[in-house]
């Protein structure tokens, strides 16, 4: 999966207001994880593409976090530039999505060979992946009321009910 980062960070009101409100850094960041997270449920590789294309000198730059890997674009590329070549790419070996909800940007993945995924798309994605993780970790580990008695040593829970019964 390619994300155009920028487009989604300013169509998720959550992120926009991050960028707003803290800083873009911390709207990238806080994309970043959201994505790597979603790549360890669903066993998906993802590439999160910021664009850089305003920097001056700019190199094209990846960085590798945790399961995901960042690209930011080198000078005079802009993401979409990105995305569209390495959609092309990578959709003559396997199947590749792109998350945007640039409408020039969907048709052209699309006569690419891409799978276009839209900002509201990848929110309900992302939730309901979470929420399948969720009713499996429930189901695998029974929430149970959090007593003593559950973590006492056989030895030591025999004499505790010894003494509620009333034969200590």
């Amino acid at each position: 999966m390619l994300v155009d980062g920028y487009n989604i960070i300013f169509a998720w009101d959550k992120l926009a207001k991050i960028a707003e409100d803290i800083s873009l850094e911390a709207s990238r960041d806080k994309l970043t994880a959201i994505m790597s997270n979603y790549a360890g449920l669903k066993k998906v590789s993802v590439i999160v593409v910021f664009d850089a294309h305003m920097v001056k000198g700019g190199f094209e730059k990846i960085e590798k976090r945790a399961n995901i890997s960042v690209v930011y674009t080198k000078e005079a590329e802009t993401a979409d530039n990105f995305i569209e070549r390495t959609a092309g790419y990578l959709a003559k070996y396997s199947k590749v999505s792109v998350a945007t909800s640039d409408n020039l940007e969907q048709i052209i993945i699309i006569g690419k060979g891409a799978v276009r995924v839209t900002a509201k798309s990848l929110i309900e994605m992302i939730d309901t992946a979470n929420a399948e993780m969720r009713k499996l970790y429930t189901e695998k580990i029974p929430i149970k009321k959090n007593m003593l008695y559950d973590h006492l040593d056989e030895k030591t829970a025999a004499m505790l009910e010894k003494m509620r019964r009333g034969r200590f």
